[in-house]
């Protein structure tokens, strides 16, 4: 007995129908979101736990995964456990992975990236578009050449080379979540006069070239879409409106895109901006799993993202993916359904229940066991990815790392300081 819905004719609605993303089919509407897996080495190499996470969730019904996100340059590198796709070296490991993937019936899309002025890493040069302090750390760095510029748009081009040497079903352009190419499409971050900045347009010029760069490379039977900022959410007053950011992925869809997944612009910090904590958790579900602070409130609500999303289909002809707090399989019907939502992506449920499609579909759930309670968020770049609530003596090692001073200066899921690095 399933709980996956069919159609008159026999086959699956909702969550679970088949769809495509340009010339890539998909076996349902649910893809794991980019999520950084802290599971490379010194060089950016990827070992045999990754392989198993990512085989994990193909075994586990997931219908693509977008891999966390791979640096293209070392210059661009976020953290120093963070995978890369930046040399050829790389290739073989990556094949090993998509083809685990594609034994269990899962499609992978490389999700590749260039951190600009928020990397981590301390030794790092990284660059931005202008000597502007980045919002969430305070990091500032000088700006990027004209040939700089070139050499990223470059790099992006040969790392989706080597996505389709890998194996991968397509590459997945990480344009948001204050990283290089939300510093170039945000007034806030890119105050140059030149052709890369200076007015909306050339702004967005940025993502356009590493667009056609990236679609130069890829054959007829890959897909490319793009995890893109709509908004910029800090404090400071002009900087990316929905509008322009709107305008921008016109083009950008235009420019080769097969789908779009919606999220912010630049961020004051993560959790606020795109990380919410205790989406949709009750309170029968808060005292299962410890969570006594939160007895009293009610759950936060899901899809965070949805207006945004909403401005985008009204305005764009393509695929859009909605990330942000979609938890319910109900709400994972009413969406897609609806229309509103071709595909939805999500992240921190997959990383407690890699078989949580699986469980769906069965009848056995309905709500992931996820409280979002982002202890896993603390631990990006000190552990690989794991749930931290689950088994319980995970919460035992957890509270001696954090209090015994393990997380340093990136406690409690801050990012450190422009003094720090």
């Amino acid at each position: 007995m399933t709980s996956t819905a069919l159609n008159l004719g026999g086959r699956p609605t909702g969550a679970f129908a088949p769809a495509s993303l340009g010339p890539v089919s998909v076996r349902n509407r649910f893809i794991r979101a980019g999520t950084g897996e802290s599971m490379a080495d010194r060089r950016g190499r990827i070992g045999p736990d990754y392989l198993r996470l990512h085989e994990d969730l193909a075994r586990g019904g997931v219908g693509l995964a977008f891999t966390g996100h791979l640096f293209v340059h070392p210059r661009g590198r976020y953290g120093e456990l963070q995978a890369g796709l930046h040399t050829d070296d790389a290739i073989d490991d990556f094949r090993a992975v998509t083809d685990a993937v594609h034994r269990h019936g899962g499609r992978i899309f490389a999700q590749i990236a260039h951190a600009g002025s928020q990397s981590m890493v301390r030794d790092n040069e990284p660059l931005a578009p202008s000597a502007v302090d980045n919002v969430m750390t305070g990091r500032r760095v000088r700006a990027a050449r004209t040939d700089e510029i070139d050499e990223v748009v470059a790099a992006f081009g040969q790392a989706a080379r080597r996505a389709v040497e890998a194996g991968f079903d397509g590459v997945h352009l990480h344009g948001a979540n204050g990283y290089l190419i939300s510093q170039f499409r945000s007034p806030l971050t890119n105050a140059r006069d030149d052709e890369w900045g200076g007015t909306q347009e050339e702004r967005d010029r940025l993502p356009l070239a590493v667009i056609r760069a990236i679609r130069a490379q890829l054959p007829a039977d890959r897909a490319l879409t793009m995890k893109v900022g709509v908004a910029d959410l800090v404090d400071e007053e002009g900087g990316l409106s929905v509008d322009a950011a709107v305008a921008g992925v016109q083009s950008f869809a235009a420019a080769g895109l097969d789908g779009v997944e919606v999220s912010s612009n630049l961020m004051s910090d993560y959790v606020s901006a795109s990380i919410r904590p205790y989406i949709a958790v009750s309170r029968v579900r808060a005292f299962t799993d410890l969570l006594l602070h939160r007895l009293h409130r009610s759950a936060e609500p899901e899809a965070y993202f949805l207006d945004f999303a909403d401005r985008v289909r009204a305005r764009v002809d393509t695929k859009i993916i909605l990330v942000g707090g979609v938890r319910r399989l109900g709400t994972v019907n009413r969406l897609i359904d609806s229309g509103r939502a071709d595909f939805v992506s999500m992240a921190r449920p997959f990383i407690r229940e890699p078989d949580l499609v699986n469980r769906f579909a069965s009848g056995r759930q309905t709500t992931p066991a996820c409280v979002s309670c982002n202890i896993c968020l603390m631990h990006d770049e000190h552990h690989p990815l794991t749930c931290w609530r689950v088994p319980r003596v995970n919460l035992l090692r957890h509270a001696r790392y954090r209090f015994g001073g393990g997380f340093g200066s990136k406690g409690s899921g801050r990012k450190p300081s422009a003094a720090e690095l």
